[in-house]
C-alpha cells in the first residue's frame, strides 16, 4: 500500500482518539495520554518527516516553511476541525521538542495565542474544582477539558525549556511565571489532591516550580530568585515531600552563599504568632531547622549536607549553643557517636563553655571510644593549655599526639609541639620551686623552637607563641626578631602582632618607637578593633610622663566603647562575647584613668572614675586596689 493509504489509516486512528478526548456531560473524563502511539505516529509523518517507499520516515528540515506545511496538512486532513488550533499546535510543538528540534518547537509554540486561551484555562480549572467539590451531575460545560488545559500548560512549559536552551533566560522565566499565575488565580486555595492527573497538570506544575528559580539565577535576577522560592514554598501545590525538601535546600544554599541580602518577606503572608526572618541568615536557619525536623519525623531521608549548612549558618550568627542543641536532638544512629561528641565539643568550645567541651572530649578519648583520636587530642590539649591548672594535662595530651603521629604529618607535628610548648609555659607559672619553673620554661622554649623548625618558620601561630615565650623569659632581642617575622607572615593584618611588637619595644625602654608602631597599627585597623591599641598607646604616654595626652587617648577610647554599646545594644545575644569583652575593658579603662588623676592629685575626677567603674561592675579586685591607692595618697 502507498503512503497515502498508510496516512489515511493513521488519520482514522487519530480521529478515534479525538472522539474519546471530549467527555460527556455528567461523566468523568476518560482521555488517552498525549503520548499515544496514534498521535505520535500521525504527527511524525506530517510534521517532522515524509513516508518513504518502504514505510520509513524521511526527516525534513525544521524551518518555519515546514511548520506551515505541517499545519496545512493538519487542516486538509480535518484534524483542525476536530481539535482546537492551539491544542493542535501544542501537540505539534511537543513532538518537535521531543525530536530535539528546539527552534522548530519554539516556532510552533510562539504561534499559540496564550492570552486568548488564558481566560478559558482559568475558568475551566476553577469550574473543575467546583465540580469535584460539590459532586454535581449537571453543571455548565467549561470552555475546555482539564486534559486540554493541562496540554496547553505543558506547551507553555516546553516553550520555556526551548527558550532556556537558546539562552533567552529572562523570557523563559517570564513564560514559566505565566503558568503559576494562571493556576494560582484560578485555584487560590491550592490544588486539591490528585487534581489534573489525567492531563499531567500536577507533573507540569512541579517541573515549573523547580525550574523557575533556576531560570532567574541564569538571568542574574536575585530578587526574583528569592520571590520564586518563597512562592514555591508558600502556595499549596501538592508537591511531594522530596521535591519540597529539594526546593528548601536549594533556597538555603542561595540565601547563604549568593552574596546578596534578601528582601524582607511579606508580613501579611505570616500568622501573627509566627516567626518572621529579618535577613538571609535567619531565613536559612529556619528552613534548615524545618528540614531537620522532617528528618526526625522520617518524612525525608537523612542528608548530611543539611547539618553542614546549619553549622555554617549558626557559626556565622555566633549562636553556637543553638547549634549544639541541634546536634543533641539528632536521633541515635543518624551519625557516628564519635562525630557527634567531637562536633558538640567544638560547639561548646566556640560558645565559651570550655569545661563542657573538655568533658565531652574526655568521653570521646576514653578507652570505650577512641583514645587515639588525633583531632580530639589536639583540641583537648589546646583547652588545657589556656588554663594553668590544667596545663599539665595539656602537655600530656600533646605528647600523646606526637606519639600517635610518629612523624607522618609535619603540620600536625608542628601544632602538637606548639601546644606542648604553650602548656609547659602555662605550667611553669604555677611551679612551686624556682628550679621547676626554669626547667619548664626551658622545655617550653625547646618545644616551640622545634615546632618552628618543622614548618621552616612559616607557621604564624607558632612564631607568635615563640616570640611571646622569649619575651616572658626576657630574651627581648630574640623576641623582637620573632615578632617582626610574625608581622611579615601575617602581612600586618593581625593586631596581636602589633601589640606584641610594641610591648617588646616598651620593655626595651624604646617608648617612642613603640608608640609609632601603635600609631601605624591604628592607621591600618578598623575603629571597632582599636581598643587594645589605644589602651597600649595611653600606657606608653604615661610611661613617658605625657599624662594629659594619656587622658585624651583614654577619652577617645571611651567614646568608641560608648558608640559600640549603642550600636550593638539591641543585639546582646548575637554579640554577647564581644559585649562582655567591651564591658570588662571599659572597667579597666576607668581604673587606669583613676590612677592618672590620682597621680595629678585630681581627687574628684578619680572618685568619678571609680564610681563609673562600680556602676558597670559591682565587684572588682582592680578597683579595690585603685581605692587603696586613692586612700593612701
Amino acid at each position: 500500500m502507498g503512503s497515502r493509504a498508510r496516512q489515511g489509516r493513521r488519520l482514522q486512528t487519530m480521529m478515534k482518539c479525538m472522539c474519546l478526548r471530549e467527555p460527556l456531560k455528567g461523566e468523568d473524563e476518560t482521555v488517552p495520554s498525549s503520548d499515544s502511539l496514534a498521535i505520535r505516529e500521525f504527527y511524525s509523518s506530517t510534521a517532522s518527516g515524509r513516508s518513504g517507499p518502504d514505510g520509513e520516515i524521511e526527516m525534513m528540515g525544521s524551518g518555519s516553511g515546514n511548520m506551515d506545511e505541517a499545519e496545512l496538512s493538519l487542516r486538509e486532513s480535518g484534524i483542525m476541525d476536530i481539535m482546537d488550533n492551539e491544542e493542535a499546535r501544542a501537540l505539534l510543538g511537543k513532538d518537535e521538542y521531543q525530536e530535539g528540534n528546539i527552534e522548530a518547537a519554539l516556532h510552533v509554540y510562539e504561534r499559540i495565542n496564550i492570552s486568548a486561551v488564558t481566560s478559558k484555562m482559568k475558568i475551566s480549572l476553577a469550574k473543575s474544582r467546583e465540580h469535584r467539590k460539590k459532586h454535581y451531575h449537571y453543571y455548565a460545560t467549561p470552555p475546555m477539558s482539564i486534559y486540554t488545559a493541562g496540554l496547553l500548560l505543558e506547551a507553555i512549559f516546553l516553550k520555556a525549556k526551548c527558550l532556556q536552551v537558546l539562552g533567552r533566560f529572562k523570557e523563559a522565566a517570564q513564560t514559566c511565571k505565566v503558568i503559576l499565575d494562571i493556576v494560582e488565580s484560578s485555584l487560590p486555595e491550592g490544588l486539591p489532591q490528585n487534581f489534573g492527573d489525567e492531563g499531567k497538570l500536577q507533573e507540569t506544575l512541579s517541573k515549573v516550580v523547580e525550574l523557575l528559580p533556576e531560570l532567574w539565577k541564569l538571568a542574574d535576577s536575585p530578587r526574583d530568585v528569592i520571590l520564586s522560592y518563597r512562592r514555591a514554598l508558600l502556595h499549596r501545590r501538592n508537591l511531594d515531600a522530596k521535591t519540597i525538601a529539594k526546593i528548601q535546600k536549594e533556597f538555603v544554599v542561595f540565601l547563604l552563599y549568593s552574596g546578596g541580602e534578601a528582601i524582607l518577606s511579606n508580613l501579611r503572608s505570616h500568622m501573627d504568632s509566627s516567626f518572621v526572618p529579618r535577613n538571609n541568615l535567619e531565613e536559612a536557619i529556619l528552613l534548615l531547622m524545618i528540614l531537620l525536623r522532617k528528618i526526625s519525623l522520617n518524612k525525608i531521608e537523612w542528608d548530611p549536607s543539611i547539618l553542614d549548612h546549619l553549622s555554617f549558618a549558626l557559626s556565622v550568627s555566633g549562636d553556637l549553643t543553638a547549634l549544639a542543641h541541634q546536634w543533641e536532638e539528632l536521633l541515635p544512629g543518624t551519625i557516628n557517636r564519635r562525630e557527634r561528641y567531637h562536633a558538640l565539643s567544638l560547639c561548646y568550645y566556640g560558645a565559651g563553655n570550655d569545661l563542657v567541651a573538655l568533658n565531652l572530649l574526655r568521653k570521646l578519648l576514653s578507652s570505650r571510644e577512641d583514645p587515639k583520636h588525633v583531632p580530639s587530642l589536639l583540641m583537648a590539649s589546646k583547652i588545657c593549655s589556656m588554663n594553668p591548672d590544667l596545663a599539665k594535662d595539656g602537655a600530656s595530651l600533646a605528647c600523646k599526639v606526637l606519639e600517635n603521629l610518629d612523624g607522618r604529618c609535619d603540620q600536625l607535628e608542628s601544632l602538637s609541639s606548639c601546644l606542648l610548648g604553650v602548656s609547659l609555659s602555662a605550667h611553669s607559672k604555677i611551679a612551686i620551686s624556682n628550679s621547676e619553673r626554669v626547667e619548664k620554661q626551658s622545655e617550653a622554649l625547646h618545644s616551640l623552637e622545634t615546632a618552628s623548625k618543622v614548618t621552616r618558620m612559616r607557621n604564624p601561630p607558632v612564631i607568635y607563641y615563640l616570640s611571646l615565650e622569649c619575651a616572658e623569659q626576657r630574651k627581648l632581642d630574640v623576641a623582637l626578631h620573632y615578632a617582626k617575622c610574625f608581622l611579615n607572615l601575617e602581612a600586618g593584618s593581625n593586631i596581636k602582632g602589633w601589640l606584641l611588637l610594641a610591648r617588646i619595644l616598651s620593655a626595651q625602654k624604646q617608648f617612642l618607637d613603640a608608640e609609632s608602631i601603635v600609631d601605624e597599627a591604628l592607621n591600618q585597623t578598623g575603629i571597632w578593633d582599636q581598643g587594645e591599641l589605644l589602651r597600649t598607646k595611653a600606657k606608653l604616654q604615661i610611661a613617658q610622663g605625657q599624662l594629659k595626652s594619656a587622658i585624651e587617648t583614654y577619652t577617645q577610647l571611651l567614646a568608641i566603647l560608648l558608640v559600640q554599646r549603642k550600636t550593638f545594644g539591641s543585639k546582646k545575644k548575637l554579640y554577647k562575647d564581644y559585649i562582655d569583652h567591651a564591658r570588662n575593658m571599659e572597667v579597666e579603662i576607668w581604673h587606669d584613668l583613676a590612677y592618672v588623676y590620682i597621680s595629678l592629685s585630681r581627687w574628684h575626677d578619680a572618685e568619678v572614675c571609680l564610681s563609673k567603674s562600680k556602676a558597670i561592675k559591682l565587684y572588682s579586685a582592680s578597683r579595690c586596689h585603685a581605692i587603696a591607692s586613692y586612700v593612701i595618697s
